[in-house]
């Protein structure tokens, strides 16, 4: 083997992890986890509060606290929505 061609090994495989994922995109994978949860969460209280308040005798307040806060819920998922949409059409009409 030559000297040249060992050495290029050895550069190869020192220069190899910087090509490899960072473990920090978990990270903002479980951000997007917990985001995508809590706003699950927020729904089944806003259905559970207005199933109660449908069956029983339960306080306005609580149902329009809930369906305040399902709204809002809704709002932000849509709006973040037409943002990533706002953005991927933006890319797409960029000059290669």
């Amino acid at each position: 083997m030559d000297v040249r061609s060992a050495t290029a090994v050895l550069k190869y495989a020192n220069s190899k992890p910087a090509t490899e994922p960072v473990p920090t995109a978990d990270a903002a994978t479980n951000g997007l986890k917990s985001i995508a949860m809590d706003f699950a969460t927020t729904m089944q209280q806003g259905e559970q509060a207005a199933l109660s308040a449908m069956t029983t005798d339960a306080d306005p307040h609580t149902l329009v606290m809930a369906l305040t806060q399902t709204e809002l819920a809704v709002e932000t998922a849509v709006t973040v929505r037409n943002k990533v949409v706002e953005a991927y059409q933006e890319i797409l009409r960029m000059p290669v």
